[in-house]
């Protein structure tokens, strides 16, 4: 643990210290304020950060432009210190308004308490992020903040000592900048805040994490989270002499003048020497409990809730600044009143401004309904419908969208200018809300038809024929000498160039910050990755096997997949993340989850590329956007012959556009990966017996067949079968879904349609294992063959 030398409190200045005591008042009465309005019906939950003020008081002290916050849901006075979140933005979060004006967090999409800044313009382009002090989007789920906060703050190490970074002004000036990480005592208990710790050590990154410490998670107090006190077991992350580690400290948090110490001598460490810090902050309080959900009178004996009254943080401020001689009782009772009422006037407008544009499109809903009550003969009913609308103040447009759904069944039968106007109401407000909240999934800046390069694979003479981890190899090359801000990780990628030596020699080429080994840690590898990018770098992470991909799924989904929508477009980070898998042989060697990952990762690219050539292409596209994807390389391909095109460097796959690998006129056979190989070997002998199969590669799952080339196909055919590695009602079910219902290729069926998919259950080990668990070129052709005996079965007869 570090000793600190508490300063004189006459070296304080009297306004700084006043001025953070408004601040503490203030953000405490907006968590009681906060409260009051969820339960009365204003608001839907309330998560608030009283009893952790005084300590995020000082962490804003030190917290400077260009910084960056990956944060915990109850640090509302740190923002308010920062000036990066106003009270007004607060309450407008709590309400839930979508104006991106008045919650530019995530224009009503976060829950209250989950801040966020907005790095990009209006256009989606990157701010200067050295003219703000930054907060990473902050997740609900426990502890997810922490993967992050490791490329955060590795982001700052590779702008020092990369020199091909200099350049980038505008997110960092040297890597000076520190990444503060806070979390609650019980979320410490996760393993992934225990792995981000270790890997923020090993990488020797400045982050200065701190954990608000109350005893409690929800109801679980720290001896059914913990071995022993946070701080012992944190003590073996210190520094010893002089060697890697952390400056470890320990606070009360209602120690006004220690706390700002403490801060301080871990900000001078970690900006200058990039020696990373964690203050663990204890003897908090949290006055209301965990949320709105429940009451910690439940839980929390008479004791414990008397002793809380006493060290509330803003009561031992406020005890000391009078202690101290710093300001008189009276003073202060005047900056409490003056607080109080000022929040209550900024809540106010706050709420009018919220409920302003609903009653705008309620006087008008007022005004339709008025009319058609003098129209029809239930006038009586649809009046009644109009007063109680009109009764309700806490109205939203789902409310308006209701009651004029009501009105309009009332009124059936009924047909009148009027009835058309109120249809079109209904219409124009369900647009308007799906639209609000359907924007910005990805990039909405981004045409097919921006991306540089060609999309044909150029070959002469002189191309060679290699193996495919040689192309990839030669691709990575490429990219890294082009492009100074791509850097790539993951396990056993750098000494030795990763298992399938797509990065073979780069590391030694490029050095051990381009391309580095990072220990067995997938969900930080993800983490490390989406801090790197929200910095500005273009991380590849590398995910050894596709069914590692569960480790860091968490991380992907509820991070990295939501960073651009939970925003409202106002945070990004295109991150390439690379693995492999599909047909090799073992239960964890061979996985093809495709159907869990396609319905997690909404907001990603799926890239799944038939062999390298095409993987490389993907790399090349991915590069050129601003959203993250997924590249998917066949496990078995990389010993595969293929010809090296003249044009690797420039080759780009389109997203969402399959390819028809062999036209065909009988039946439409739709895959993706490993399984082209498969059933390219099943056409042969499909061929042989007079069965035309067009065979189609997706390419990508998500986008999936952005201009229906599969239902052009479907309508020459009129047969379809789709065909994976994934269990049954996988991925098969999601492409059948999307060309038989959104495509529209139902109406041009003659035949039912089929999937052919693994077992049920995980590949078995060996040739045999693999081989009866998966699709093989028998069952591709079986499958297809029994499908054309329903035709004719007399040009097709059974013989099997």
């Amino acid at each position: 643990m570090v000793n600190i030398e508490v300063r004189n409190t006459t070296q304080m200045e009297r306004e700084s210290v006043l001025s953070d005591y408004r601040l503490a008042v203030q953000s405490r009465e907006a968590s009681l304020i906060g409260r009051r309005e969820v339960l009365t019906g204003k608001a839907k939950f309330g998560i608030f950060g009283d009893g952790k003020e005084v300590a995020q008081l000082a962490m804003a002290k030190v917290f400077k432009p260009g910084d960056f916050r990956a944060g915990y849901y109850r640090d509302q006075t740190f923002m308010f210190a920062t000036g990066e979140h106003t009270i007004a933005e607060y309450f407008a979060q709590l309400y839930a308004d979508a104006d991106v004006v008045r919650e530019p967090a995530g224009a009503g999409r976060l829950m209250n308490a989950h801040f966020s800044t907005r790095s990009l313009d209006a256009q989606g382009a990157w701010k200067d992020l050295m003219a703000i002090k930054n907060s990473s989007a902050d997740v609900s789920p426990t502890a997810s903040q922490m993967p992050r906060l490791v490329g955060l703050a590795y982001a700052s190490k590779l702008y020092r000592e990369l020199d091909a970074l200099k350049e980038f002004t505008t997110f960092s000036h040297d890597g000076s900048e520190i990444a503060f990480g806070t979390i609650g005592n019980a979320s410490a208990a996760e393993g992934i805040f225990w792995e981000a710790v270790d890997a923020i050590g090993v990488l020797q990154s400045p982050a200065i994490l701190s954990i608000w410490d109350d005893d409690y998670g929800i109801s679980v107090s720290n001896r059914r989270q913990h071995t022993r006190d946070l701080s012992d077991l944190l003590s073996g992350f210190s520094r010893k002499d002089g060697g890697g580690g952390y400056n470890v400290y320990r606070v009360a948090g209602w120690d006004y003048a220690e706390l700002l110490d403490v801060y301080g001598d871990a900000e001078a460490h970690a900006r200058k020497e990039h020696i990373p810090a964690i203050i663990h902050v204890v003897e908090l309080t949290q006055p209301q409990g965990h949320s709105t959900s429940g009451s910690h009178e439940r839980y929390k004996s008479a004791e414990r809730l008397a002793w809380e009254q006493e060290h509330d943080c803003n009561v031992q401020f406020r005890t000391w600044i009078i202690e101290t001689g710093l300001a008189e009782e009276e003073e202060l009772a005047a900056i409490d009143k003056q607080a109080r009422q000022e929040v209550e006037e900024i809540r106010t407008l706050a709420w009018e401004a919220f409920k302003q544009p609903v009653f705008e499109e309620r006087d008008q809903l007022v005004d339709l309904l008025t009319r058609l009550e003098g129209e029809v003969v239930n006038g009586d009913e649809i009046a009644g419908l109009r007063k109680k609308m009109v009764s309700n103040q806490n109205l939203l447009y789902k409310d308006l969208v209701e009651m004029a759904s009501k009105a309009i069944f009332e009124t059936r039968s009924h047909q009148s200018p009027t009835q058309e106007a109120l249809l079109a109401y209904k219409r124009r407000l369900e647009k308007a809300g799906q639209e609000k909240y359907s924007r910005h999934l990805h990039d909405e800046n981004y045409k097919p038809g921006q991306i540089k390069g060609e999309q044909i694979p150029a070959y002469s003479a002189k191309s060679r024929t290699l193996n495919g981890f040689e192309i990839l190899n030669k691709a990575f090359d490429s990219i890294l000498a082009r492009d100074p801000r791509v850097v790539a990780f993951g396990e056993d990628l750098g000494k030795i160039g990763g298992v399938n030596q797509g990065f073979a020699g780069l590391q030694a080429k490029y050095g051990e910050l381009r391309v580095s080994d990072t220990g067995i840690r997938e969900a930080t590898i993800i983490g490390q990755a989406i801090g790197l990018a929200m910095r500005g770098l273009r991380p590849i992470a590398e995910i050894q096997y596709l069914d590692y991909m569960l480790y860091a799924l968490q991380i992907m989904s509820d991070d990295l997949a939501t960073v651009r929508w939970r925003t409202a477009g106002g945070q990004k980070a295109p991150v390439i993340v690379r693995t492999r898998g599909h047909r090799l042989e073992g239960i964890w060697h061979s996985g093809s989850p495709l159907g869990g990952l396609v319905h997690f990762l909404r907001g990603m690219y799926i890239a799944v590329p038939r062999n390298m050539v095409q993987a490389a292409g993907f790399y090349n596209t991915l590069l050129q956007l601003d959203d993250p994807g997924l590249v998917i390389e066949v496990l078995n391909g990389y010993r595969q012959k293929e010809k090296l095109p003249d044009n690797l460097a420039t080759y780009t796959v389109p997203l969402g556009q399959p390819d028809i690998l062999h036209e065909g006129d009988d039946v439409t056979l739709v895959t993706y990966g490993a399984m082209c190989r498969v059933v390219m070997e099943a056409v042969e002998r499909l061929d042989a017996v007079g069965i035309s199969a067009e065979v189609i590669d997706v390419q990508t799952l998500l986008p999936f067949d952005v201009n229906g080339v599969i239902l052009e196909s479907l309508k020459k055919t009129s047969r379809i079968i789709f065909m994976d590695e994934d269990v049954p009602g996988g991925t098969t079910a999601y492409m059948l879904q999307k060309v038989i219902e959104e495509q529209g290729g139902y109406y041009w069926l003659d035949s039912e349609p089929r999937t052919l998919t693994s077992a049920v259950h995980r590949p078995a080990y060996g040739s045999d294992g693999n081989y009866f668990s998966k699709p093989n070129v028998e069952s591709v052709f079986e499958t297809t063959y029994r499908l054309m005996h329903e035709v004719s079965p007399v040009q097709y007869p059974l013989f099997f």
